[in-house]
């Protein structure tokens, strides 16, 4: 089974992050973690740079400043599909409406990751369900979180 590719891109706070990994793996989410100081820093569009050189997922979930320092970590979701692979600028428009990335519980990262390949709704549509989110995470369909 694919992985969810989490990149870890804040060094900060190690005790912090150890609850990340440990989170995912409790939601029984397939993922690969980068854990490697030479990320410390890096914006979704270096990763996503980093990652397009290669076969890419649909979308990546960077754990940042943000996701290792909140009470409840929200790893952000970055969609890896750029303007150019759509087929005009209305298709790309609608697939982006709310945004290139969004916040999710661990318990949601098997969700943006795996729907869309099993026919469920695609980056787009977690998108709009973070939109609407009053804390603007999109939350598992599974599993309270």
């Amino acid at each position: 089974m694919p992985s969810a590719l989490v990149v870890r891109t804040d060094f900060h706070d190690g005790q912090a992050w150890q609850d990340l990994p440990a989170a995912l793996m409790e939601h029984d989410a397939h993922v690969l973690v980068i854990d490697d100081p030479a990320w410390a820093g890096a914006t979704a569009d270096e990763v996503l740079a980093a990652v397009r050189a290669d076969e890419y997922p649909a979308v990546v979930f960077l754990a940042d400043r943000s996701t290792v320092r909140a009470e409840h970590p929200a790893p952000q979701a970055v969609t890896t599909l750029a303007h150019e692979e759509c087929v005009d600028d209305e298709v790309y428009e609608q697939l982006t409406e709310f945004g290139r990335a969004f916040r999710t519980t661990p318990a949601g990262v098997h969700d943006v990751f795996a729907d869309p390949s099993c026919g469920n709704p695609g980056f787009e549509g977690h998108a709009a369900g973070a939109h609407d989110d009053p804390e603007g995470i999109h939350r598992s369909f599974r599993t309270a979180a």
